[in-house]
């Protein structure tokens, strides 16, 4: 079976909001169990589409269609791996681990949760970037402030996941992998590297062979 190709993933579907993709990830969590990795994974970014909903209705966001149209592709993406593991199709690799190992009890829930993240930044959000451009006839740089706004609210619930899915010292040994995984991975160098492939693929947007094989470069790190 091949694999369907991401990098030229459909817009978001016509009239899609930020509370729509919200709702379908509230779908999710109520037929998922709590353990299942993509549940733990899940239930962090609700909590973020949550916020960053409730800061467009605010009037946080310089720009509110242009933050509503990159939140709603970025979730978009997450959203289309889930199905098509649902559907026995192969998502992007960068998401496999956290479906092949949703179940296994070796595996704590900060784990799940940090393997999300890092697909997700790492992978789905300069696509997502890119996307938005498309859809909105707009360069990156046109949505810096919106960037990094978001940027802002995954950062400050970064830490709000480590405190409620990081074990307790009862439980943790200093000497636990689990602390060096922690200690070594950044959400902000992983957001000023998404940053710098956005707009990589953006400049090579003329030139499909090498944004493809960009993409897929993007994909296996």
């Amino acid at each position: 079976m091949t694999q369907p190709e991401q990098a030229t993933l459909p817009a978001a579907r016509a009239g899609t909001t930020v509370d729509a993709v919200a709702a379908r990830m509230r779908a999710l969590d109520a037929v998922l169990p709590e353990r299942d990795g993509v549940a733990v994974f899940n239930r962090v970014y609700l909590t973020v589409t949550e916020e960053i909903g409730r800061r467009l209705r605010g009037g946080e966001f310089p720009d509110p269609r242009a933050a509503t149209a990159l939140d709603v592709r970025f979730a978009e993406r997450y959203l289309t791996a889930v199905e098509a593991d649902a559907a026995d199709l192969r998502p992007p690799a960068c998401w496999r681990p956290l479906f092949q190992l949703r179940r296994h009890p070796g595996v704590r829930p900060l784990q799940f949760a940090l393997a999300g993240v890092n697909a997700h930044v790492g992978h789905d959000l300069p696509l997502a970037v890119v996307d938005a451009c498309h859809a909105l006839g707009c360069e990156p740089a046109d949505l810096e402030d919106e960037f990094e706004h978001v940027g802002e609210i995954l950062v400050a619930l970064e830490e709000r996941v480590r405190e409620e899915l990081m074990p307790g010292p009862d439980l943790l040994q200093l000497a636990d992998p689990l602390t060096h995984l922690v200690g070594s991975w950044s959400l902000e160098r992983a957001r000023e590297a998404a940053w710098a492939a956005a707009r990589a693929l953006w400049a090579l947007r003329h030139c499909p062979d090498v944004a493809g094989e960009f993409t897929d470069r993007l994909d296996a790190v």
